[in-house]
């Protein structure tokens, strides 16, 4: 073994001890700042209160403020996994010129003109619609920004479910509707699953078309009001900012160890024809 071998396996491994440092700081603070006394933004041993919580729980927006989150999350994930399973399966089965064509098209769109860009549009938009200040404008707009993407990916599962099944179906006298519920979706659920848990994961974490859009303190998202948790002084009050950040990273970690415990998020159909 060579001298030069030992030295780039030492670097190798402080490489990845530095970034793993990096990367676990964070979860560090999250875990413990919530439940010292004298919360800072180092990391160190907490003298342990419960303070926090309470204060944070008394706070006049914090906990409605994760209603509002779960209300346009949910929208958003049930409304893009049911539209992209309805596009997904007919851009799959029915033959039109240009389908491949429309379909990277929309993938290309959403992924270069992001949400910056379309920033005023979105807003003139939905100023000529009355739903300013609305989560349902939100889930709106966050829906149509992420379908494009959840069809290109939820059509290769759809691809991956045998046509046989679907014509054995028809003979027996099922419409298009009935094969769809209850042939095609229920061998897709691993992407519908994938599909909904994306869908949920970035909108909870979306802070531009909230901020955008909603303008009632009431009726802000977690990740908006986020930036209000300030004390008299204009300081960040890091009595209740480090309960708030766990408190919204749970819904997140829940929803995914669920679903991961459940499929898998298996990228396959799992089938053979």
């Amino acid at each position: 073994m060579s001298a030069g071998f030992v030295v780039r396996r030492i670097g190798f491994y402080v490489l990845i001890c530095a970034i793993t440092l990096f990367f676990a700081v964070p979860m560090l603070w999250i875990a413990s700042a919530p439940f010292d006394k004298n919360p800072g933004l180092g990391v160190h041993w907490p003298d342990w209160t419960l303070e926090n919580v309470r204060k944070t729980l008394e706070h006049p927006y914090a906990m409605h403020s994760m209603v509002n989150s779960l209300l346009i999350c949910v929208t958003t994930a049930v409304a893009v996994t049911a539209f992209a399973a309805l596009a997904s399966y007919a851009l799959s089965r029915v033959r039109m010129p240009g389908r491949d064509a429309l379909l990277y098209g929309l993938l290309l769109l959403s992924s270069v003109v992001t949400g910056t860009a379309a920033m005023v549009p979105i807003f003139v938009m939905m100023f000529q619609l009355g739903l300013i200040d609305s989560r349902f404008g939100v889930a709106l707009v966050m829906t149509g920004g992420l379908l494009p993407a959840a069809i290109f990916i939820l059509k290769d599962f759809v691809d991956a479910v045998p046509k046989s099944y679907e014509e054995s179906a028809r003979v027996f006298g099922a419409s298009t509707g009935q094969i769809l519920r209850d042939v095609v979706l229920p061998v897709a659920r691993p992407g519908l699953a994938t599909i909904m848990v994306w869908a949920f994961v970035n909108s909870w974490g979306n802070f531009l078309v909230p901020f955008l859009l909603i303008r009632s303190i009431e009726k802000q998202p977690g990740a908006v009001l986020m930036q209000t948790l300030t004390d008299e002084g204009g300081s960040v009050n890091l009595q209740v900012l480090p309960v708030f950040s766990l408190l919204f990273s749970i819904p997140v970690v829940v929803l995914y160890l669920l679903v991961n415990s459940r499929y898998g998020f298996r990228f396959h159909g799992g089938i053979k024809s």
